[in-house]
């Protein structure tokens, strides 16, 4: 396999390893929230949404990773 074709399966091993991990604290953030409103500042809504928006853009670049390597018959 060519060089940049393995990086781009590490990259996405990579990636998708720490795209699991935020969004299993999001997803605990999210439970933790509906379970008790009233304690939430401000200042961990905002914190909670950077996580969202971070997971969000993580799984974007994921699926950019995942049609190149389709794209080349690269197997993920």
């Amino acid at each position: 396999m060519d060089d940049w074709k393995e990086r781009l399966v590490e990259e996405y091993r990579q990636l998708k390893e720490r795209w699991e991990k935020i969004k299993a604290e999001n997803n605990k953030q999210e439970v933790a929230l509906e379970l008790d409103t009233t304690t939430q500042t401000r200042r961990c809504y905002y914190a909670n949404e950077l996580l969202r928006r971070q997971q969000r853009a993580m799984g974007e670049y994921l699926h950019l990773l995942e049609l190149r390597a389709e794209l080349e018959g690269i197997e993920l």
